[in-house]
């Protein structure tokens, strides 16, 4: 049976002045999918999420999330969405432990910090302060941080970007974890392996348009089909596989 809809984007647009950032842009996102937002710098992947986080007004079309109208029910929305902050939303004088709770009162959750913190593998940094972190460990609190009030859909700008080559396969594990779950990802990447390994569909903007939206395999192969060929030939692993296999798979955490 196919899964439900849980996010409708329907010609949306975001102009600012003169400059037209997103385009009219259409796509739906299914109910426990993860979902990847693919494009160069500029396109509008990050004006689009921001969107539909309720973060930033939009120009015009129609957004509804699990339901609710983001024109009408915005705060509904906040309610069941989980947003990965970046480093300037952390208090730095406060450990791992403190921030989860601060976190937690604002959404009025009762959560108990050690259980999440075990969920992203930083229960022995519970007392750390998050300035102190590894760029890795940074990113997977950030990620702890979104299922404080325990959302149906989550959202991750560039989750990798920086991260050495065992962190970056971790936070994919963590990630698949999540949407094991039963959680919706929507996340925006400019690692193509990282979407193609992760995301059970994505859409490609470009200049704030969509011109793309499915699978990665069927976009693959709908491009070969076109007589496509790599200049030099596709290996079964490729320099990072190498990495991984000599240095081992166990996180490095400084």
């Amino acid at each position: 049976m196919e899964s439900r809809t849980i996010i409708s984007v329907t010609d949306l647009r975001k102009q600012y002045g003169n400059f037209e950032a997103v385009k009219g842009i259409s796509f739906d996102v299914k109910e426990g999918e993860i979902f990847g937002l693919l494009g160069p710098n500029g396109a509008g992947k990050s004006t689009t999420l921001e969107i539909i986080e309720t973060l930033r007004t939009k120009s015009g079309g129609k957004v509804v999330v699990d339901g609710h109208d983001l024109d009408k029910s915005p705060e509904a929305i906040k309610k069941i969405i989980g947003v990965q902050l970046q480093a300037a939303g952390y208090y730095p004088g406060l450990n791992l432990t403190e921030l989860i709770e601060l976190f937690a009162g604002l959404y009025n959750r009762e959560v108990k910090p050690m259980d999440l913190l075990a969920k992203v593998n930083l229960q022995d940094k519970a007392k750390a302060k998050y300035k102190d972190l590894s760029g890795g460990q940074k990113q997977r609190f950030s990620i702890a941080t979104t299922l404080i009030n325990h959302p149906r859909i989550i959202f991750l700008d560039e989750p990798t970007t920086g991260l050495d080559p065992q962190a970056r396969r971790n936070l994919w594990e963590l990630i698949a974890d999540i949407r094991k779950q039963g959680t919706t990802v929507i996340i925006t990447t400019h690692y193509m392996d990282e979407a193609e390994f992760l995301c059970d569909r994505v859409a490609i903007i470009d200049s704030g348009r969509i011109i793309a939206v499915d699978s990665p395999a069927k976009l693959i192969d709908d491009l070969i089909a076109t007589g496509f060929e790599r200049k030099t030939a596709v290996k079964k692993a490729n320099l990072e596989d190498v990495f991984i296999e000599m240095t081992g798979h166990e996180l490095r955490e400084g």
